[in-house]
């Protein structure tokens, strides 16, 4: 999959505007968000569902969770250097099918930035990369 400069630079741009919700996101509000995901993710394990374990998925590259059968679209994000942080998942909540098409989640996406924020809070208290960042006082290792 490539991507063309001014779907990154729109994605950097809005990333930015997102980036300042998210750093507000409150994870308690998250985890009652998170239910709506709870049917096909979990995040305390590696355990696999419909969709892939979203335990560790900050500073993931993208369709690379070993043993689960991600589509095609999404493994090509991966590889086009997609990486997981909490603003491409914020982009990817709020439009799972534009913002990697042709993926198989049947989510239409979380439509209030607070929702958002909220959950990217609560994923990053199960994504090891992001407690690094939080204890360096700056961004995950990615």
């Amino acid at each position: 999959m490539r991507l063309s400069l001014t779907t990154v630079l729109t994605t950097l741009i809005v990333a930015a505007g997102v980036n300042t919700a998210q750093a507000e996101g409150d994870a308690a509000a998250g985890e009652k968000v998170f239910k709506k995901c709870a049917a096909c993710h979990v995040v305390d394990s590696d355990q696999k569902k419909v969709g892939p374990s979203l335990q560790n998925v900050i500073g993931r590259t993208a369709g690379t969770t070993e043993g689960f059968k991600y589509s095609k679209s999404m493994v090509e994000a991966g590889e086009g250097g997609l990486v997981w942080s909490a603003e491409t998942i914020g982009e990817y909540l709020k439009d799972p099918k534009g913002y990697v098409k042709g993926n198989k989640m049947s989510f239409a996406g979380l439509k209030k930035d607070d929702d958002v924020a909220n959950v990217i809070a609560y994923l990053q208290q199960f994504s090891e990369a992001a407690a690094e960042g939080a204890e360096t006082g700056g961004e995950a290792s990615q």
